[in-house]
This record gives C-alpha cells, sequence and structure tokens, in this order.
C-alpha cells in the first residue's frame, strides 16, 4: 500500500508506526498468548494518531482519504498482522461513525481519536420503549471490542408479522458483556471475542436504518453529499480488510529475508539459505505477488476515491470489482506468503519467530466471510458472465 500516500499528517502518522515495527513485532507473542493486543500497543498507535485517521476533521480529526487510511493500516500490519486488524477495524468503525447523525458523531468523536468496534451480523433485536430501543442480543467475532469505547451493532426492529427493519445501533462498549471465548489458531490477538446485550437501552437517536447507512444517505449529519469520504460501507470495509493482508504479507517477507542469508538449510551441504536457486525463487515470486496485490488494491480504491470525490454512491458494478479483486489480491498475499514458508525451514516454526506468526496470521484471516478468495472471485465471475449478483453485500 505504499503507493499513492500523500504528504501531510497521513504521511507523519505513518513515519510514526513504521518506526514502532520492531515493538509490534516483540509485542506478538505477548498478544497471542493473551489472546488480546498488549495495550502498549493500543497506547503507541493512539499516540502516532492512527484512531484519528477517519475522524471528521471538525471533530479534531484526521479525515485523511481512504488510500491513506489503508497505507496506515497496511504498515500496522507490517509490524502485527493482529494488531493491523484491530486497528484496522477500529478506524473503520470510526469512519462508519461519520455516516451516523450529526448528534451520534458529537457523542462518539468528542475525545477526537476514537476506537470502535462493530457486529455487521443482524443476530439482535431492538424492541421500542420510551425515549429509544432495548437491544438483546449477541454479536460473535467482535474484533477489538475489549478495548473498544463504542460499538456498531446490526439488529432488528421487528414490524407486523415477520416483518422487521434492519438497522445499526451505536452503544457504548462498557454496556455490553464480553465472552472469554476468542480460543483460535490464527489471529489470535486480535481478541474477536463474543459481545451481548440483555436488554440494553439505545436512544432513538443512535439507531440508523441499514439501508441508509450501507449507501451513506443517512439523513440529520453535515457531512452528507459530495464530501470525498462517502465510500460505500461494504466497498470500504474490503479496501481496509486488504490492506492489512498486503502489510502482513510485507511483514512474513521482512522478516524471511532477515533469516534467510547465512541459515543454512538442515542435512545438505548449503550453508546459505539465501544463496540457494530455489530460495531466490521463492523470495521473488513472493515480491511480485506482494507488489500485484498491493497495485490492484491501490487502483480500486482510487476507483472508490473518484466516486467519492464526484459524490456519487459506488454502483453495483465497482462494488463487485471492488468484491473480486480484493479476493485476488487476498490470494495473492496468501500465496505469497506460502511460497516463503515451504523454504523458511523448522526453525521459522519457532513460537518466537514473527515469521510463523505473520503465516497463520494471513491464512487464518482468510478464512473471514467477507475476505475469502474464491467467495468473491466466483461473483465476479458470475456478474463477468452475465449473470445477476446473488448477494446484497455490495
Amino acid at each position: 500500500m505504499s503507493a499513492g500516500a500523500a504528504a501531510g499528517p497521513a504521511a507523519q502518522v505513518r513515519e510514526a508506526v513504521t518506526a514502532l515495527i520492531p515493538t509490534l513485532r516483540e509485542n506478538g507473542r505477548e498478544a497471542e498468548d493473551n489472546r488480546w493486543i498488549p495495550q502498549d500497543n493500543v497506547d503507541l498507535l493512539d499516540k502516532a494518531g492512527v484512531f484519528r485517521l477517519a475522524v471528521p476533521a471538525r471533530f479534531g480529526g484526521l479525515d485523511v482519504p481512504l488510500v491513506d487510511q489503508a497505507a496506515v493500516v497496511s504498515e500496522v500490519s507490517r509490524g502485527c498482522a493482529s494488531t493491523g486488524w484491530v486497528a484496522s477495524a477500529w478506524v473503520q468503525g470510526g469512519w462508519v461513525t461519520s455516516l451516523f447523525p450529526d448528534a451520534v458523531q458529537e457523542e462518539v468523536f468528542a475525545g477526537g481519536a476514537v476506537r470502535v468496534s462493530g457486529g455487521l451480523a443482524p443476530t439482535a433485536v431492538l424492541v421500542p420503549t420510551d425515549g429509544g430501543y432495548l437491544l438483546t442480543g449477541s454479536w460473535g467475532f467482535n474484533t477489538g471490542v475489549r478495548g473498544a469505547h463504542w460499538d456498531f451493532l446490526a439488529a432488528v426492529i421487528p414490524g407486523e408479522g415477520e416483518e422487521y427493519t434492519p438497522v445499526y445501533a451505536m452503544v457504548p462498549a462498557d454496556q455490553l458483556t464480553i465472552a472469554d471465548d476468542w480460543h483460535v489458531s490464527a489471529a489470535a490477538g486480535t481478541g474477536s471475542f463474543t459481545a451481548s446485550a440483555q436488554d440494553v437501552f439505545v436512544p432513538a437517536h443512535r439507531v440508523a436504518d441499514a439501508a441508509e447507512l450501507v449507501t451513506g444517505t443517512t439523513g440529520g449529519r453535515a457531512n452528507a453529499g459530495a464530501t470525498g469520504r462517502n465510500y460505500g460501507l461494504i466497498t470500504y470495509v474490503m479496501a481496509m480488510s486488504v490492506a492489512v493482508f498486503t502489510g502482513a504479507a510485507r511483514g512474513a517477507y521482512d522478516t524471511f529475508v532477515e533469516r534467510a542469508r547465512g541459515r543454512g538449510i538442515a542435512y545438505t551441504d548449503w550453508t546459505d539459505l539465501s544463496a540457494h536457486p530455489l530460495t531466490q525463487v521463492k523470495v521473488a515470486t513472493a515480491a511480485n505477488k506482494i507488489a500485484a496485490a498491493e497495485a490492484l488494491t491501490h487502483n480500486f480504491i482510487t476507483a472508490l476515491q473518484d466516486r467519492a470525490d464526484a459524490g456519487e454512491h459506488p454502483t453495483v458494478a465497482d462494488s463487485v470489482r471492488v468484491r473480486g479483486e480484493s479476493g485476488f489480491a487476498v490470494q495473492s498475499a496468501k500465496e505469497a506468503v506460502e511460497a516463503l514458508h515451504e523454504v523458511a525451514g523448522a526453525s521459522s516454526l519457532l513460537r518466537k519467530e514473527p515469521f510463523q506468526r505473520f503465516h497463520r496470521d494471513v491464512l487464518g484471516l482468510s478464512r473471514h466471510g467477507m475476505l475469502t478468495p474464491n467467495t468473491n472471485l466466483e461473483l465476479q465471475g458470475r456478474v463477468l458472465l452475465g449473470h445477476e449478483p446473488d448477494t446484497l453485500f455490495l
């Protein structure tokens, strides 16, 4: 994600994050052991300005374009994929908050920097009550909720018969119950625990219609229209998530190359792994796959920015393209790390080595339902062949 990052505040944030990469890698094992990133990581990223990236300028935020948000997230992920995944989720949450009415933005953005997690599956119900609703339900895979200030949560408001209205509710994270259920073999540091609510009161102004939020047409906000920041919810989430993969793949590449020179190949006469032709082929293959993933991602982010600058919402064709190209970028990043893993040697499996964590995290995160390569490529291929998309997540 290095191409296209602009000078100014975003560049300063990125430079600060680059200086943190050794610390993020050093803290990786602690994050995995605790199933949640260390507070040190959170504090350092906060100080660097990461959690102000998507906050509107009128609230003291940096309000930078998508290409710069993604570049910073990618750099965090070069240090630690789990930390990058959490940072991406919180930056995304800040941008989603900007789609809510001004009354909500004023509450959430009061401090300038903010950490907002989210649960996108409508696995809860809002029951009308005086002044608002009572929220009951649970949301699995709620990345970063343990360290979040707020959580935007998908739910439904029951209507007559089987009718219901999909909505998103903005809820203070300290009003939720967090289960200790994140026991996984990859991306363990993301702390994607299940969050639950039982009759939590949500004021009416903190509930937004899901269709309006997804299309950027929520009323009552000063930043509607041609502001250059209306990217479309699904396409924005895809872009910010893929940035984690390209950054983590670069992290894997960096740590592999650092270890390769002067390291022998077991049970052979080779005393320098970096001198072996197969190693050289695998490194070149990985470098090119990462560069291809970065270029592809940069291209569709630029297209999304052009739409936003024109005050237009991404079209169905735009969304399908982003879904498909995101899938291909994730696949390329995954293949790059796998190529390096094939020649990394058994010592790379030691838990102290960041490389093995990058490898497992990239493979594990590629199982995310929205990012799985085959699902996204199948969607793009179907539309390219003249069929209708069979999903509402566009």
